[in-house]
């Protein structure tokens, strides 16, 4: 299923029976490389008050998620954490834990027990790891995202969104709303690619930009809900400060400065690859295919730049690139001596210095002489991958 929508159906049967939902639903995205996660890798969390209507909000919550919950997936397998009291310090580590590392359903069972959770699982009950994680989360930076969904009876079918009222939202909303729309690719980012019950997606730094959004963007088919999560979407919240290269682990996300050892490579499929290096030792960088235009700047890159890098070490143990910054840049190339006649030299053999083929003129030296080049890229600028191919996590520059 989709567990947004099913936090959405579940907090309007809690309203429906009187108990209230104090702000907003979090919505919280876990590590992007975790084994046996779901596409968007989320958990969702509310709160209501502690009072009479605690065991019938619970009877509720279990109801429904035995109900909407497409059991007959294997990869269905969902849990539920009710939590009563204050997010402790151990807690909080848990939840980074989830976005920077890995935990199994063991080890999240073993640890909600241990702070008092009541817990209850379907199936594996995969589910409980990000629960926990999606209570205790604390969200110093945050945003926001409205998601507005579909009618049963249209799921799978082609979405009937008018584009151009998505372009004119973009337009009035814009940097308050973001990733709307990947114009270099002429790509809708609100509008899912798979069938799921959710018809749009609208992410902002503000809920008062969401509702404006809202009155703007026009569909031809009916909404049955929507419903507004607080969320760490787009905060880098993913990403560690890495010292140096060799302290980066597998299946982490990290930032960390290197020089960059060669030339990028494109290779079949259209992937990018290079190295960068320091003392501590080397890591090879991609640029996949699906971040497009993101390439033709990877490329720019030459043997000795300064860059830092964002993302993350997948299963290749090939550390995916989000974005990146140039530290310094090498804008010195070593090339043969022009001879006095105007024509660049050649080589007259190993140690034997320069000739001329115009003009015969030869020089003993074999020093190349340093020129000075012109580069397309920029020191202390940012550079990331287009809307279309950014992970739920990664801050845009907007937002930097």
């Amino acid at each position: 299923m989709c567990t947004t929508f099913l936090a959405s159906q579940i907090i309007n049967e809690l309203q429906t029976n009187g108990i209230e939902i104090i702000g907003f639903p979090r919505l919280i995205r876990l590590n992007p490389f975790a084994r046996f996660k779901t596409r968007g890798n989320g958990g969702v969390s509310f709160k209501i008050k502690n009072d009479d209507n605690v065991g019938l909000a619970k009877k509720i919550v279990l109801e429904e998620v035995e109900k909407l919950s497409m059991f007959d997936c294997d990869n269905t397998n969902p849990g539920v954490i009710f939590y009563e009291g204050e997010i402790t310090k151990e807690m909080q580590d848990y939840a980074f834990k989830a976005i920077y590392e890995f935990i199994t359903i063991e080890e999240a069972e073993e640890f909600g027990k241990s702070v008092g959770c009541e817990i209850h699982k379907f199936k594996k009950g995969r589910g409980i790891i990000g629960s926990i994680a999606a209570i205790s989360l604390p969200l110093s930076d945050y945003t926001f995202e409205l998601l507005a969904y579909r009618a049963s009876e249209n799921y799978g079918t082609k979405r009937q969104i008018d584009y151009e009222s998505v372009y004119k939202m973009d337009n009035d909303t814009f940097p308050d709303t973001f990733e709307n729309i990947d114009y270099g690719e002429n790509y809708i980012a609100i509008e899912p690619k798979t069938p799921c019950p959710v018809l749009y997606g609208i992410r902002s730094n503000t809920v008062e930009a969401l509702e404006i959004a809202r009155e703007i963007v026009k569909v031809n088919e009916p909404i049955v809900d929507y419903c507004i999560f607080k969320t760490n979407q787009h905060t880098d919240m993913h990403i560690q400060k890495a010292s140096n290269i060799g302290s980066m682990k597998q299946f982490g996300c990290y930032e960390v400065i290197g020089e960059v050892k060669n030339k990028p490579k494109i290779i079949d499929g259209g992937h990018m690859f290079f190295y960068i290096q320091d003392d501590s030792g080397e890591i090879e960088c991609g640029a996949y295919e699906p971040t497009k235009s993101f390439r033709k700047t990877v490329s720019n890159l030459r043997p000795g730049d300064v860059i830092k890098v964002f993302g993350g070490i997948g299963e290749q143990n090939t550390f995916n690139i989000e974005k990146f910054q140039a530290i310094c840049l090498n804008d010195v190339e070593y090339r043969n001596p022009i001879c006095e006649c105007g024509k660049r030299m050649t080589s007259a053999g190993k140690n034997k210095g320069f000739k001329c083929k115009k003009c015969g003129r030869k020089i003993e030296s074999s020093e190349k002489v340093p020129i000075k080049v012109t580069r397309n890229l920029n020191e202390s600028q940012f550079y990331e991958t287009p809307v279309s191919a950014r992970r739920h996590l990664s801050k845009p520059l907007c937002r930097m």
